[in-house]
């Protein structure tokens, strides 16, 4: 029988369903607390999760005899709350991005080697339907050898899910090409075999920056991946936004392959376009979501534009957040924890996805100059290294 393992959750907002998805007495796993210094929260979760116990402290889990917990807190508290348990051996799913400095990243990589906690990122991405024919493609060679990729990010929800909040507080979030670029940096990473080695972007506060309706410090608003149009009528905006809404990143991989990604807060349309190039052809995906979207492979010549792809490959329809993605991931976690064996998610990968975002970020507040990415540590490298993906 699979061992039985106790659980725990740090933070019931946006993302602490996560924690619930786990919840299964009956395979072994159960939930038993949750740490959110919100009542609110705290009723919350007692009402999908009876009988288990809530308190304001996550220290507490240290005398609970916890096998793992769910680090779902907002990012700025990741590497604080992830590097203690790490550190008293507690395995810890934490909520993407890892951190939100390079260094903080290093801090939770060394906890976990040094405490021995397992350490597993929810980069839930790799769990897409598109994502995972794109990679499955790309690995099988239909494309031949990858040289280019870009990703355009289309968020029409940008203003209202990260403008009215800690999220367009820097010091909060570093920025959004970090917070929310992290997934498709990680994406891109992936589909591409290799890691950032030197970056350089542009961008800029160019809407929301003019909103003068502002909140105080003081005043809260629940926020919502709505759509407000046009966004410059958005109101009740964070007391701080110094965030850019608008990205353009450049990247050169270990690999050598050369890659972009773009990302833009006021649009009128909400999905990502990924575009890898091969040697012998290219795939590209037309909408992202389940059941709404086709991945196109070019890999004839065509002296023409051309609609449809030689091979083409309708996503079908999942069910479960994010198209099935959360559920799948949380039941790799709770495999993880059972087997050591980590089967599409990487810490390391994690890392490098923030270290490439926190220097492209440096390099749009800076004129744009190139910046290169930070190395990992060797030994942490070799660490992680044995148990988990390269990339």
């Amino acid at each position: 029988m699979s061992k039985s393992l106790r659980i725990g959750a740090i933070g019931y907002g946006l993302r602490g369903g996560l924690s619930v998805i786990s919840h299964k007495p009956e395979d072994g796993v159960e939930l038993v607390v949750l740490a959110d210094p919100s009542e609110a929260a705290q009723t919350a979760f007692l009402e999908k999760v009876p009988g288990a116990t809530v308190t304001a402290n996550y220290l507490d889990f240290l005398e609970m005899n916890l096998d793992a917990v769910f680090v779902t807190s907002p990012d700025w508290l990741h590497e604080e709350q992830a590097s203690t348990l790490l550190a008293a051996g507690i395995g810890v799913y934490l909520e993407k991005p890892m951190a939100i400095t390079t260094e903080g990243c290093d801090r939770i990589l060394q906890a976990a080697k040094d405490g021995g906690g397992k350490l597993f990122v929810g980069h839930n991405m790799r769990h897409f339907g598109v994502v995972k024919k794109m990679k499955e493609w790309i690995d099988e060679g239909r494309i031949g050898e990858v040289k280019a990729a870009w990703c355009r990010h289309f968020v029409s929800y940008g203003g209202d899910a990260y403008f009215r909040d800690w999220h367009a507080d820097r010091t909060k979030s570093t920025g959004l090409l970090l917070q929310k670029g992290a997934h498709d940096i990680d994406v891109i990473h992936w589909l591409c075999g290799g890691y950032s080695k030197t970056v350089t972007a542009l961008g800029d506060l160019a809407v929301y920056g003019k909103i003068e309706d502002r909140m105080t410090p003081d005043e809260s608003i629940k926020v919502a991946f709505r759509s407000t149009w046009p966004p410059a009528s958005l109101d009740k905006l964070n007391s701080v936004v110094d965030v850019e809404d608008i990205n353009m990143m450049l990247m050169k991989l270990d690999n050598g392959v050369l890659a972009s990604y773009q990302q833009c807060h006021f649009t009128p349309d909400a999905w990502r376009n990924y575009t890898i190039i091969g040697t012998e052809g290219r795939i590209e995906n037309i909408g992202d979501a389940p059941g709404a979207s086709t991945i196109r492979l070019w890999n004839k010549n065509h002296q023409k534009y051309a609609e449809h792809g030689d091979l083409e490959f309708e996503v079908p329809v999942a069910t479960g957040g994010h198209g099935g993605a959360d559920e799948q991931i949380v039941a790799e976690f709770i495999d993880y924890l059972r087997t050591g064996v980590m089967a599409v998610t990487s810490p390391i990968a994690a890392r490098q996805s923030v270290a490439a975002g926190v220097a492209a970020t440096y390099s749009v507040r800076h004129g744009g100059q190139p910046v290169d990415v930070p190395e990992l540590d060797p030994a942490l490298a070799s660490y992680f290294g044995g148990e988990t993906p390269s990339v």
